[in-house]
């Protein structure tokens, strides 16, 4: 998960997000041990970690089913364009279908054409509109 944290401070230009406030062994022991959080990681030989994902499993209260949330999905730089991504996304699928899950989705910033385009391969596209709304 330290190295996951900043593989993705590294790729989207964000190393005080993930990196400043980083939390707890125990914290982290925990996230991983819940159902509701899958974490997926690419390594070159055993070791080396070139990409990664960290989802979630929302439960849907209208139907008993439950969507996958790809929250953050990422590449090292020297090693994207090779497929790691969309093996990523492809090794998720069977691990939604384990948690009842019908459709897995993901948020791409406008302007982040490589992100659109794996995406668009592999999915259908909606448009919407995404707020942060303050707990302050």
């Amino acid at each position: 998960m330290e190295a996951l944290l900043t593989l993705f401070g590294e790729a989207f230009g964000d190393v005080e997000t993930y990196g400043a406030k980083r939390p707890a062994a125990g914290y982290l022991e925990r996230l991983l041990a819940d159902d509701n959080f899958i974490v997926m990681v690419a390594l070159k030989g055993r070791e080396e970690l070139v990409g990664g994902l960290a989802a979630y499993v929302l439960r849907k209260f209208e139907q008993e089913r439950s969507e996958v949330y790809i929250y953050d999905l990422a590449v090292e730089k020297g090693h994207r364009r090779t497929g790691i991504a969309t093996s990523l996304i492809e090794s998720l699928k069977p691990v939604a279908v384990e948690r009842d899950a019908r459709v897995i989705f993901v948020q791409a910033d406008q302007g982040d054409d490589p992100a659109i385009a794996l995406y668009a391969k592999l999915g259908i596209r909606e448009n919407v509109l995404h707020f942060d709304i303050s707990t302050d």
